[in-house]
């Protein structure tokens, strides 16, 4: 597939990473041009700083990885985030929400976020591997009627990652006009290839150089 790197979310989320594991990050995405790098909140600014005048994109997560917080805090991050220059938001629903079937509450949550992360482009992690078939084709309306512009399968913090089987239900769910990010666990290319065929446009991956050479 051409162009491949196009598709990855270079990423580095681990708690233990350093600053110049950042800086590392940040020079193979400019190298390689990777769609954008994610990492943790603490890093925005330094990786806006490192990646301006590039065509990488600074990706930041909120509510990470449990989703747990109250929508006034992921609306604050997110703020903060964007302010720092974060071009790209990835949130976690609150998933207890999802298992209780209350996806009028993530809905109006996602819709909370996205007004406080304009202009930022804004993709939901909805950490499939906690969820069934019919919650994960809920939780995609919800971030659809929200107008979220990505569903993600995994924070990479759960107990699993994501599925071919699960993109393909997302894709068929938010149909052809939205994201879809695969994330957890995609570490070759071969796995990255099965996740676009599947439907993902976009793969979030700590993995991205071993996939692209």
């Amino acid at each position: 597939m051409e162009n491949l790197a196009k598709y990855i979310d270079h990423t580095l989320l681990k708690a233990t990473a350093k600053k110049e594991d950042i800086k590392k990050l940040c020079l193979e995405a400019k190298e390689y041009h990777f769609a954008s790098v994610c990492v943790n909140p603490c890093y925005v600014g330094y990786c806006h700083a490192l990646l301006k005048n590039s065509d990488v994109k600074v990706c930041t997560v909120i509510g990470f990885p449990l989703g747990a917080n109250t929508p006034t805090t992921k609306c604050q991050e997110a703020q903060e985030a964007v302010r720092l220059g974060a071009q790209e938001v990835d949130m976690v629903i609150n998933i207890a929400d999802a298992k209780d079937g209350n996806f009028k509450a993530i809905e109006e949550e996602i819709a909370l976020v996205k007004k406080a992360s304009y202009p930022a482009l804004l993709k939901v992690i909805l950490e499939t591997c906690y969820l069934s078939d019919e919650e994960i084709v809920q939780a995609c309306k919800a971030a659809k009627a929200a107008k979220a512009d990505f569903v993600k399968t995994s924070t990479g913090f759960g107990t699993g990652g994501a599925t071919t089987h699960h993109v393909e239900l997302m894709r068929k769910t938010v149909g052809p006009d939205m994201g879809v990010k695969a994330s957890g666990g995609v570490r070759s290319k071969e796995d990255a290839l099965d996740m676009i065929k599947a439907g993902a446009t976009r793969i979030g991956t700590s993995n991205g150089l071993a996939i692209v050479e």
